[in-house]
């Protein structure tokens, strides 16, 4: 998916890829995950809520809390954290209703998604799930992407567990070509 006339990146829409596919996905991170002793998982929309859904369901677990983006009528009075990201145009924010906080203050949690690019997106959701007094104890992805999520991330990009890796693309004449330094060492 071009993102400039010479830079692109690989496009992944999980909610486009059945329910096989989710299910496939959750019980693969779950099994990444399960050894933290997650209590919740969390997810932001929107493409991480079938993930977060998935990984509560194969850990077993019922409840699971979603970081809204867009701004609804019982958000009102919501946590709100500030973010961007490579795939939004403009500033976004993340928003987390306060009847969630008991579900996390004090547990363990996991945070999920389906791919991190800038970290951007997920650096908010770990200061959401902190603020709310929870104990971040990993980070499900189904890819990271590139390396710049992990200076976003700092020491949390210890965390990530993922099922895969892809890089970044530059075009090179007519063909789009990996750019080597955004492979993981």
């Amino acid at each position: 998916m071009p993102i400039k006339l010479d830079f692109a990146i690989s496009l992944m829409m999980v909610i486009d890829l059945g329910v096989k596919f989710g299910a496939y996905v959750g019980e693969r991170l779950a099994e990444k995950l399960r050894p933290l002793g997650p209590d919740v998982v969390v997810g932001a929309a929107t493409l991480g809520i079938p993930i977060a859904i998935e990984v509560s369901r194969a850990l077993g677990l019922d409840q699971y809390v979603i970081l809204q983006k867009s701004p609804k009528v019982h958000l009102q009075d919501a946590l709100v954290q500030r973010i961007s990201s490579i795939t939004s145009k403009g500033e976004q924010r993340l928003l987390l209703d306060r009847r969630m906080i008991p579900l996390l203050a004090g547990r363990r949690v996991v945070v999920v998604d389906d791919v991190v690019a800038s970290g951007s997106s997920l650096k908010g959701s770990l200061e959401l799930v902190r603020s709310a007094g929870g104990e971040v104890v990993g980070i499900g992805v189904i890819l990271t992407e590139a390396r710049e999520w992990q200076q976003a991330l700092g020491p949390d990009s210890a965390l990530i567990r993922s099922l895969g890796h892809i890089p970044q693309f530059r075009a090179v004449g007519a063909t789009w070509t990996p750019i080597p330094e955004t492979f993981l060492a």
